[in-house]
C-alpha cells in the first residue's frame, strides 16, 4: 500500500503543527505516521554569515529547497527511505544532523507553502488549509518565536511587518483555493478534524481491501 499523503498549509502560527500532531496521535495505533515539517527544508545558509541570515526573507517560496522536498516525498511514496534535513532556528541554517525516515502508511506534510507549489500539490491525496485570523496568528507567532526560537520581540514585530504579512497575502492566502478542506480556528475545530480523520480512515481502509 502506498502511503496516504496529507498536505497541511496555512499562515504562520495558524495551527498547522497542532493538527498534524492530532492526526499522528489518531492514526498511530493502527498505522505508522510521520510528519514532515516544511521548515526543515529551508535552504542551507551555512555559506553566509549569521548577520546576513537575519535579512533573508523566510516567507518567500525561494527560501525553501523545494526540489529536495519534492524528491523526498516521491521517494517515500515509492517505498524508499530518506535522510531528511533538520533546520536550526537559532543559527538560521540547516543543522549538521539529518533524520532517517522509513516509508509510512500516513505521511503528513505541514508548512506555509505546501499548497503553493504545483508539483508538490500533485503528490498530495488530501489538501488541507488551516485558517486563523491575522491577529491570532501574530500573537501566537510572537510568543513562539520569543519563547522557543530565541528571537527578540522587536525582531518578531519587524519581520512580521516587512515580510510575513506581505508574503502571506501574496503566496499563502491565495493557495487556499487548492484546498480540499479548510479548517477555521485550527485545532479547536473538532468537527472539521473529525471529518478529516474520517476521510483519511476511509482511504486507508479502501486501500487495504
Amino acid at each position: 500500500m502506498k502511503p496516504i499523503v496529507i498536505g497541511i498549509a496555512g499562515g504562520s502560527a495558524s495551527g498547522k503543527t497542532s493538527i498534524a500532531k492530532i492526526l499522528k496521535k489518531h492514526f498511530t495505533e493502527s498505522n505508522s505516521v510521520f510528519i514532515i515539517k516544511m521548515d526543515d527544508y529551508y535552504q542551507d545558509q551555512s555559506h553566509i554569515s549569521l548577520e546576513e541570515r537575519y535579512d533573508v526573507n523566510y516567507d518567500h517560496p525561494f527560501a525553501f529547497d523545494m526540489e529536495l522536498l519534492i524528491s523526498d516525498v516521491q521517494k517515500l511514496k515509492n517505498g524508499q527511505v530518506i535522510d531528511k534535513p533538520v533546520y536550526d532556528f537559532i543559527e538560521h541554517t540547516r543543522s549538521e544532523y539529518t533524520e532517517h525516515v522509513e516509508p509510512t502508511d500516513v505521511l503528513v506534510l505541514e508548512g506555509l507553502m505546501i499548497l503553493e507549489n504545483p508539483q508538490l500539490r500533485d503528490l498530495l491525496d488530501i489538501r488541507v488549509f488551516v485558517d486563523a485570523p491575522a491577529d491570532v496568528r501574530f500573537i501566537r507567532r510572537l510568543m513562539r518565536d520569543v519563547n522557543k526560537r530565541g528571537r527578540t520581540m522587536e525582531h518578531v514585530v519587524e519581520q512580521y511587518l516587512t515580510t510575513v504579512r506581505i508574503m502571506h497575502d501574496q503566496f499563502v492566502e491565495p493557495s487556499k483555493r487548492y484546498a480540499d478542506i479548510i479548517i477555521p480556528e485550527g485545532a479547536h475545530n473538532d468537527v472539521a478534524i473529525d471529518l478529516l480523520t474520517t476521510k483519511i480512515s476511509s482511504i486507508i481502509n479502501k486501500d487495504k481491501d
